[in-house]
């Protein structure tokens, strides 16, 4: 193979472009600096978006990954800029977001000195990422490389961290481009077991009350025709993890809707009448469940999973399916009987209505008071068409948006899961429409998230990302307060906010804004957001104490939900 002697910091820009990165989201420092200046003769091809904050790098990086189904990458410089990433690596791990973070270091003579800005980087990160490495010598880099993006992005996703010295940076080496695709005592799909494809098929084809979960599993997996075609071939209804909303259609008509904590009423209930539970690519996570020992108790259950290690962990599964979802579903779908469950399906009816009657059309079609969040989320939704991607940050502007906003189209939801980490909107959808400049990206935040990334404004002006925000303001930290008026006797122990000027801030960027209080504005006020080429800061005084419900209660049982506080 031919080489050609290069920096260690050119080596890794066309190492970089070898493995199809074409965008890099970071910000320059000392022990990254020759590789940014090796960077500066690739503007062309790796096109970096400087962002005001390392934090923000990895969660824009998070947003490309989730909406485009490629690798994220972020750059970013030793020490404070290292560790300013860790909050987006952990996020990225628990949410399966394949992403691949490089640090600048010290050089290699200086490790363990305590120089400046050098912080054990390896050591920190790696219970938070599926591989870390320190990239101590030049001619480790196209190796160190191809093998950080096939583990990022095989088998189940997730962050890997590359830790760059500096001296690996500025050496020479004799440079060729590396591809890995296999990893010796790495098995990223384990291969589907005969024995337990024919189980799960008996079990489907006995049941007489299924549902399907749903998880992002099936989204990773680009699975969304196989989970539909069993679906419908056995008629079993579903319902959706938070991350897994868009896996399926909202209209879909064996979708009964959200799981969990803030979910829908009929899916939960019913998950405690059901006769087998059909969980694909989720992880029975805690807010899903609620009370383990309540939980599914009369079902058996078929578990369709990538990662071993979450097979049992949570749910003892009756027969588990491991491998690739996008094939196990197809391989178990043709051993199923045609069948319909008409009446267990129409079961799930009191329960929607129920909540319909109780929660949602009230939240949607209010004729007095305040804004509201939920009618907000749905108004711009449906001004969409109910096609565009849906990016939250964290609290009840996330479980309003998640409630109310429909999906039509794959990779439409964008939030933070299992880390819910406030300050995730706005960068994320920053790397939303470099991931999917062909679709509208409408980002729901409120005050308190807005505030923790609202320097990113600077890099929403300086690339005129088209990012539509939505600052769902109520002058409360709203999810907390929500705990608070209900589990801690209406104690709002520092949870209102004294706001700034959102306008006169968005002034200050050159981003358009507007402020809405009276619903009568409503529509013509999101009109005007989505017609506006670039940004736009949409700002909705909506009512201060409002309460996302329903709502299972910590620790309660998921068919035992709170349609209503008092």
């Amino acid at each position: 193979m031919e080489t050609t002697k290069i920096t260690g910091a050119e080596a890794l820009m066309r190492s970089l472009e070898h493995e199809g990165v074409d965008v890099l989201f970071g910000y320059p420092g000392g022990a990254i600096m020759p590789t940014y200046d090796a960077l500066y003769d690739h503007k062309e091809s790796l096109h970096h978006i400087l962002v005001r904050h390392e934090q923000a790098a990895v969660h824009a990086a998070q947003g490309y990954a989730r909406v485009s189904g490629k690798v994220g990458c972020a750059i970013v410089t030793s020490g404070p800029g290292a560790m300013n990433t860790i909050t987006g690596v952990a996020d990225a791990m628990i949410d399966s977001t394949p992403m691949v973070v490089i640090c600048g270091q010290v050089g290699a003579a200086m490790l363990g000195t305590d120089a400046f800005q050098e912080v054990d980087v390896v050591g920190v990160t790696q219970p938070i990422t599926k591989w870390n490495y320190q990239i101590r010598r030049a001619e480790d880099i196209p190796w160190a490389v191809a093998r950080a993006f096939y583990i990022a992005k095989s088998g189940r996703p997730g962050p890997v961290v590359l830790d760059f010295a500096k001296n690996a940076q500025t050496a020479m080496i004799d440079y060729a481009p590396q591809t890995v695709n296999f990893i010796r005592s790495y098995n990223p799909v384990p291969s589907a077991d005969a024995a337990s494809i024919e189980e799960a098929a008996r079990l489907i084809n006995q049941s007489v009350k299924p549902l399907m979960l749903v998880g992002q599993g099936v989204e990773l997996a680009g699975a969304r025709q196989e989970l539909l075609e069993l679906c419908e071939k056995a008629q079993i209804p579903f319902g959706q993890t938070m991350l897994g909303l868009s896996a399926a259609p909202t209209n879909h008509p064996l979708n009964m809707g959200m799981l969990g904590m803030h979910g829908n009423l009929a899916p939960n209930v019913m998950t405690n009448q059901c006769d087998l539970l059909i969980a694909v690519g989720m992880r029975f996570d805690d807010r899903v469940t609620g009370d383990l020992h309540t939980y599914a108790k009369q079902a058996k259950v078929i578990h369709f999973e990538i990662d071993p290690s979450e097979v049992g962990k949570i749910i003892k599964p009756t027969v588990a399916v491991l491998g690739d979802c996008k094939q196990t579903l197809a391989q178990v779908s043709a051993l199923v009987e045609p069948t319909t469950h008409q009446a267990w399906i129409d079961g799930f009816k009191p329960y929607a209505e129920k909540e319909y009657n109780k929660v949602i059309d009230a939240a949607l079609n209010p004729t007095e008071g305040p804004l509201l969040m939920g009618e907000v989320v749905r108004r711009v939704s449906e001004a969409t068409n109910n096609e565009a991607i849906m990016v939250t940050d964290v609290g009840q502007n996330q479980l309003f948006g998640c409630r109310y906003f429909q999906y039509t189209h794959p990779r439409s939801i964008v939030t933070s899961g299992g880390c819910g980490t406030m300050g995730f909107g706005i960068p994320a959808a920053i790397g939303a429409t470099f991931g999917a400049p062909e679709r509208t990206v409408c980002m729901f935040c409120g005050d308190g998230g807005f505030q923790m990334t609202i320097q990113e404004l600077g890099t929403i002006m300086e690339q005129q990302c088209p990012v539509k925000m939505i600052l769902l303001n109520n002058n409360y930290l709203g999810n907390v307060r929500q705990w608070q008026y209900m589990f801690f006797n209406k104690r709002y122990s520092f949870t209102p906010m004294l706001n700034p000027d959102y306008e006169k801030i968005a002034e200050g960027y050159g981003i358009p804004c507007r402020t809405v209080i009276e619903r009568a504005d409503l529509a013509d006020a999101i009109k005007e957001m989505l017609a506006t080429d670039g940004p736009y800061l949409l700002q909705c005084a909506v009512k201060e104490e409002d309460n996302v419900l329903p709502m299972t209660p910590p620790g309660g049982s998921v068919d035992d939900m709170l349609l209503e506080v008092k």
